[in-house]
């Protein structure tokens, strides 16, 4: 066990390391699911390929949920894009939340009491 420590996080004396010495993790292992306990919010991921998903992506949010959705199947259709965009900043006014592009493919949309702070954090102080 104490070589593997070691190997992981490296012992007293330093040395290089070689690629055969990295232990590959299955960070599975470690995720937590509390299957019987309900959540009072969700995060939900959803994928906007066609006008017809938005049905289904305006209910989360107006159910109050969190809403990550990936907008990447539409984004060369201008049109559809903003129809679209428009219609999820019109539910997100609609429960006082908030919604904001994340990159060039994903925008997330929350419900009433959770807005996005536009901010990155970056290192050490913020």
């Amino acid at each position: 066990m104490s070589n593997f420590v070691d190997k992981l996080f490296g012992s007293e004396k330093k040395r290089e390391s070689t690629p055969e010495e990295f232990v590959e993790l299955d960070v599975g292992e470690y995720e937590q699911v509390i299957e019987d306990e309900p959540a009072a919010v969700y995060v939900k991921v959803a994928e906007l390929a066609s006008i017809n998903d938005l049905p289904d992506i305006k209910k989360e949010i107006y159910e109050g949920n969190i809403v990550l959705i990936g907008i990447g199947p539409i984004k060369n259709d201008k049109l559809m894009l903003e129809r679209s965009i428009k219609e999820l900043k019109r539910v997100c006014s609609d429960v006082r939340g908030d919604i904001v592009g994340l990159g060039e493919d994903e925008v997330i949309a929350t419900p009433t009491g959770i807005k996005v702070d536009r901010k990155k954090l970056k290192g050490s102080g913020y």
